[in-house]
């Protein structure tokens, strides 16, 4: 549909034409960045990528971003090969080699590497992992409200494919924002395995009601840094916040309701499976948010 948007919908940028791309400790233009058709990546989806913004010439929040990527090779068994220090370094050599310093968006992407031949098992991949880094000029660019629906596909169990895992494989996520476009929507809201409201298929998701905002437990949502940072301001500016369960009842009766993500910040949901959301734009207590976490970000960056 032509008059879709998305919460990673950017202002183009010919600039990104000629970037220069990290592959493997090798800083190439964008044509010569490619990676084998054995690569388990590609094949599988078996990798872990995080995602940061660059303001001011300072990855935000760059600790809690290196952190999660570690945390995540830990839960997949996937051998980095580099140290923390290592990993900032190829991600600024990469952004200094492109003469960024403002305004872009990375992309960290670690699989484990390419195989011997074309199957699942994990000892097939026997020569280290692939890393590349994509750094891209971005500015986020929405203009209107996201419009959400409510899809079949569920934000699942651990056991199965942990939500809070930044993953390669992210078909079930790719689903959901298939059918909520084919309702119409510009993306999709998805419940947990109890019917709760959760997330959507690339941000968390808060709403507000009478002043005060929730968001989901936690128990099934992606591991959002911003998602934090958001709850975190509310406590420290006395907004009152909860974690909680809550139902598609409830977010239809909300008086606002806004995405929050590394690419985005927050983003205004104008409204769900067609019932127009409060005002259907950004409310006072998401703009109040806004104004918080830009402050945040000027402290974070300066």
């Amino acid at each position: 549909m032509t008059n879709n948007v998305t919460t990673h919908q950017a202002n183009e940028d010919a600039r990104n034409d000629n970037i220069l791309i990290y592959v493997n400790g090798n800083i190439v233009p964008k044509s010569q960045a490619v990676v084998s058709v054995y690569d388990s990546g590609f094949m599988l989806g078996d990798g872990i990528w995080e995602g940061l913004r660059l303001y001011n010439g300072k990855w935000a929040f760059l600790n809690e971003h290196i952190d999660r990527l570690f945390e995540a090779s830990l839960a997949i068994d996937l051998d980095i090969i580099m140290n923390r220090d290592q990993v900032i370094q190829a991600l600024e050599d990469t952004r200094a080699a492109n003469n960024m310093t403002t305004d872009a968006h990375a992309r960290l992407m670690i699989t484990r590497g390419v195989k011997k031949r074309p199957f699942q098992h994990p000892s097939l991949s026997q020569s280290g992992p692939t890393f590349v880094i994509i750094v891209e000029h971005s500015k986020p660019k929405l203009p209107r409200p996201i419009n959400l629906a409510t899809v079949p596909h569920m934000r699942g169990l651990p056991m199965t494919q942990d939500p809070k895992l930044n993953s390669h494989s992210k078909l079930n996520c790719i689903l959901a924002c298939i059918a909520a476009e084919k309702s119409g929507a510009d993306e999709a809201l998805m419940l947990d395995i109890n019917g709760f409201v959760n997330t959507t298929n690339a941000c968390n998701f808060f709403i507000v009601r009478k002043g005060v905002v929730w968001t989901s437990t936690g128990d099934y949502c992606m591991n959002g840094i911003t998602r934090q940072k958001v709850i975190d301001l509310c406590r420290e500016d006395g907004i009152s916040v909860f974690e909680r369960n809550y139902s598609l009842v409830d977010t239809y009766g909300a008086d606002e309701a806004f995405l929050t993500g590394t690419f985005g910040a927050q983003t205004p949901v104008g409204s769900i499976d067609g019932r127009l959301i409060g005002k259907g734009e950004l409310g006072p207590v998401a703009t109040r948010i806004r104004i918080l976490y830009k402050s945040l970000i000027i402290k974070e960056t300066t």
